[in-house]
């Protein structure tokens, strides 16, 4: 077979024709297309397998994201420390979020995917390597958070900026649906299990470990991608390219809102840096069911999701959905049963699904193909470093004020912050998803 023939077999698995995207998925009918989450992105081979992959490789890195606080709180009885868990992870993922964002717009973002995928998975080696040796040392396990918090940031700008190249135009919220679905299914299988590893002996040396082995799956999905090269100018690489990725967004107040509601939502009432003194002080220990319970409300909102797509006015859906989990987490805060705790962080996880499916998708579909890289770039700086900044805020407040203070205050503050913010800004507001972007922003 001839190399336009092999290029144009791999176009067609993909959906792709050039930089444009040709794939049509068959329509759905009747009560499934009304309610049940779409499933049609999945007729697409390569992100089936991304889907499938990164699934599975979650429930090891949520493994690895319940192992490494309460390590460092059984090495420091200190939420504080665990705090700065947060801290060092956000600093590389403000510097290589933005600089993977740049990158992946000018190189085939399958190779770039797949190298920093493979670079994050070393680091997890390393934290297993530190926990086999006994070396019981809080700066080293920090350390290693901060480089793989960096790899990170790489492989998820680049990741992101896939899935438009990958799916048709009218299926990127259904993807984004599936695959934040999917992702927070692991977070709920991750944190059981953790909660039953964590607890026994050589409880950190298993969840590393198994996070090792799942995060193969999510290897052998990047390295299956079709190659995805630029297209658009080919700006050069530097911290001109950054800034005019920077200078898109600013210029633009509904995607300046997108990212600052979400900021809000996350530094403000973030409350997992606590879950390991309120489980010791309230719930006999039992921290799995708090870092599962976020995830498990995700995940029932995502399996009713089929009605998200529909929705033309996502600025204020995005807004009621990020009040509605503040408000959700303020309540959780007071709360002395862990099963009343984990319904009220269920009900939190299930607006914030919700609010994650139209944040990814605002940004998707904005901006051209040649921006997306930046744009992800931004997006994971945000996404992923709120929660981080989140835990600082909540780990130095609980230190000053004590843990209740520090949980409800912040919900109470993130529902009130971003509803007033999202009044305030008017583009935001009235922003329809069916209206081109320059008469979404007047």
């Amino acid at each position: 077979m001839s190399g336009p023939e092999r290029k144009a077999d791999a176009d067609a698995e993909a959906g792709l024709a050039g930089p444009g995207v040709v794939t049509e998925a068959p329509p759905r009918a009747g009560w499934l297309r009304h309610h049940a989450i779409d499933t049609r992105p999945l007729a697409i081979g390569p992100f089936r397998r991304q889907v499938l992959g990164q699934g599975t490789a979650f429930i090891g890195s949520m493994l690895t994201q319940v192992a490494v606080p309460v390590q460092v709180y059984y090495l420091s009885h200190s939420s504080l420390e665990v705090g700065l868990v947060g801290l060092v992870g956000f600093l590389p993922l403000v510097a290589f979020g933005l600089w993977g964002g740049a990158v992946a717009d000018v190189v085939d973002r399958r190779t770039l995917y797949l190298l920093s995928s493979i670079a994050s998975w070393l680091m997890t080696l390393g934290l297993l390597g530190q926990s086999l040796l006994g070396l019981a040392n809080v700066p080293v396990i920090l350390l290693l958070v901060a480089l793989q918090s960096g790899f990170f940031a790489v492989a998820s700008s680049a990741r992101g900026a896939i899935v438009p190249r990958i799916v048709p135009s009218d299926l990127v919220p259904a993807a984004n649906t599936l695959q934040f679905t999917v992702g927070n299914l692991g977070s709920v299988l991750g944190p059981l299990i953790a909660g039953v590893l964590v607890n026994r002996s050589h409880g950190f040396d298993y969840a590393y470990s198994v996070d090792a082995i799942l995060f193969t799956l999510a290897l052998y999905a990047a390295l299956r991608l079709p190659p995805i090269p630029p297209t658009g100018d080919g700006h050069a690489l530097g911290l001109r390219s950054v800034w005019d990725g920077l200078a898109f967004i600013v210029g633009r107040p509904v995607l300046v809102m997108s990212f600052l509601v979400d900021i809000l939502a996350m530094v403000l009432a973030m409350p997992r840096a606590l879950f390991p003194q309120v489980a010791a002080e309230r719930f006999h220990g039992q921290v799995g069911p708090l870092y599962a319970a976020i995830a498990i409300g995700s995940v029932l909102a995502g399996l009713s999701s089929g009605w998200i797509g529909r929705v033309r006015r996502q600025g204020v859906a995005l807004t009621a959905a990020i009040v509605g989990w503040g408000l959700a987490i303020a309540l959780a805060g007071l709360a002395h049963s862990i099963w009343l705790a984990v319904l009220l962080l269920a009900i939190g996880g299930a607006a914030d699904l919700i609010s994650s499916v139209y944040r990814q998708t605002i940004l998707q579909t904005y901006a051209p193909d040649e921006m997306r890289g930046r744009m992800q770039g931004v997006f994971v700086v945000v996404v992923a470093g709120g929660p981080r900044l989140g835990d600082l805020r909540a780990g130095a407040t609980a230190a000053a004020t004590g843990a209740t203070l520090s949980w409800t205050g912040g919900g109470l503050a993130c529902a009130a912050a971003v509803l007033v913010a999202g009044l305030l800004v008017r583009p935001f507001w009235r922003y329809d998803a069916t209206r081109p972007p320059i008469a979404a922003d007047s």
